[in-house]
């Protein structure tokens, strides 16, 4: 079955994630951490890339990403495994592939939730049980975030940071609370042409400008069916869909979209 091409993103934001094959280690050593690091600064100025956030997880990474030109991304992502992975087949004395299929990656086309993408990468090594606290892992931009050196780093922190606020240390202070929260977001990625429960979520929330899905059921019922019919007529949303969305049962919302 041929593959599904790339879903390009208006914006040139992108959520990538690769794992190592069968889900082995693609690191050992610290060493080879700070190889991929390496080589992915090298791509970012040959390539203008801007890097919002990284977690080098053992088995798996997570990049946040802006790319310079559109179509870009696929240029990026071949030189960054292929350099990679020609260096781990010679450091390891291997051969083959060390990264399990094509990277996959997701648009990112709302603002609204870069901070919760953010959040979401930088608290991966919790998630994984290996630190209690995000600024103990030594291989995320949490700590570019932090650190106040004005030299060169891999992470462009300028953007998340404005976003919070103008004054650099209160930007910080809120950047701290906002990676302490749970979120309940799930940016997993798959290959799939389904979308996710959690992407069909955004979908929602952006076409409404912002109303989450569960808050739909809240609104008058004149509003209620009007925002039902919209969902289903113009952005061809299913009965299901909406009804593990909205928690609004398939009787009411079938009955909607017939009473106009």
């Amino acid at each position: 079955m041929s593959r599904s091409p790339r879903v390009l993103s208006q914006t040139g934001l992108y959520h990538i994630i690769f794992r190592g094959l069968n889900r082995q280690n693609i690191f050992e050593e610290d060493a080879d951490f700070h190889k991929m690091l390496e080589i992915l600064f090298g791509i970012k100025k040959e390539r203008c890339v801007e890097v919002y956030a990284y977690c080098l997880m053992y088995n798996h990474v997570h990049l946040f990403i802006r790319e310079n030109c559109t179509g870009d991304i696929v240029k990026v992502m071949h030189k960054l495994l292929t350099k990679y992975v020609g260096w781990y087949n010679f450091k390891y004395q291997r051969s083959g592939s060390l990264i399990g299929n094509r990277y996959k990656s997701e648009p990112i086309e709302d603002e609204r939730y870069f901070f919760a993408l953010t959040r979401y990468i930088h608290q991966n090594p919790i998630r994984a049980g290996i630190v209690k606290e995000i600024s103990k892992y030594a291989w995320s931009s949490y700590n570019d975030y932090m650190s106040l050196d004005s030299g060169e780093k891999i992470t462009d922190t300028y953007l998340i940071l404005e976003m919070l606020s103008a004054d650099a240390e209160e930007a910080r202070r809120e950047f701290i609370e906002l990676q302490k929260e749970i979120g309940s977001e799930n940016f997993h990625i798959t290959d799939s042409k389904k979308l996710t429960d959690e992407q069909l979520r955004r979908k929602v929330i952006k076409c409404l400008d912002g109303l989450d899905p569960k808050e739909i059921g809240n609104k008058p019922r004149k509003e209620r069916d009007e925002i039902l019919r919209y969902l289903r007529e113009k952005e061809k949303f299913t009965i299901g869909q909406l009804e593990r969305l909205t928690g609004i049962s398939r009787g009411i919302i079938t009955r909607c979209n017939v009473q106009k």
